[in-house]
């Protein structure tokens, strides 16, 4: 009974242990003051990170859409030895813009910030961080600068327009203009009718008999 009831004792300990930490991390404090990363922001950080990993793929809806759009996909893996067909201007845009810059994915005005940095117009371009600097046998940077400066205006709306309606898809279409509707014209007055003037005869309508 005694052991019985030592070991219930030491299993109390240790759950109270065990909250005890649980509780100093949910806080956010660790021992001797040290700041510590709160369960809840990890939890919480999960969910957009996957989101951004469903993006991966997104650059192949772009080229579905504008076929023509320059693929700059000619580079060489560095353990492959082989080129990259997957590696597109598209593709890396669009991780600069995602997890370069952390710019949101569905809004025209982030997009135009990330177009006007490959346009030298914005913030600048780390050669080093660049997606495919360390993973091509050519940093694609500078090819892709210039890929985009070749660009028409239009052709940069329309990427910036495939762009945010992939991202967000409920978003109306800007071509589907409501027609305005057509107003309706003027009521002209109505002008009163001239009074009628007595006639013979009519002092006769008043002798009504009841």
């Amino acid at each position: 009974m005694i052991q019985l009831k030592r070991k219930g004792k030491a299993t109390r300990l240790v759950m109270l242990f065990t909250l005890a930490i649980l509780t100093s991390i949910s806080l956010g404090w660790g021992k001797a003051g040290i700041r510590t990363i709160p369960v809840l922001s990890i939890i919480s950080s999960q969910p957009a990170s996957a989101q951004l990993m469903r993006s991966q793929d997104t650059w192949r809806q772009v080229y579905e859409q504008l076929p023509d759009f320059p693929k700059e996909n000619q580079y060489v893996t560095n353990e492959t030895g082989e080129v990259n067909l997957e590696s597109t201007l598209v593709s890396r845009l669009i991780r600069y813009h995602l997890y370069e810059k952390r710019r949101l994915p569905n809004y025209r005005f982030d997009w135009k910030l990330t177009l006007a940095d490959y346009l030298g117009a914005n913030e600048y371009i780390n050669e080093s961080e660049y997606p495919g600097s360390n993973t091509l046998t050519e940093n694609p940077m500078a090819g892709d600068r210039a890929a985009i400066e070749k660009l028409t205006r239009q052709q940069r709306e329309e990427l910036i327009e495939v762009l945010v309606s992939i991202y967000n898809p409920n978003r109306p279409d800007p071509q589907m203009s409501t027609p305005n509707p057509q107003p309706s014209p003027p009521s002209t007055p109505t002008r009163p009718s001239n009074p009628r003037l007595p006639q013979p005869g009519d002092a006769d309508l008043l002798n009504i008999n009841f």
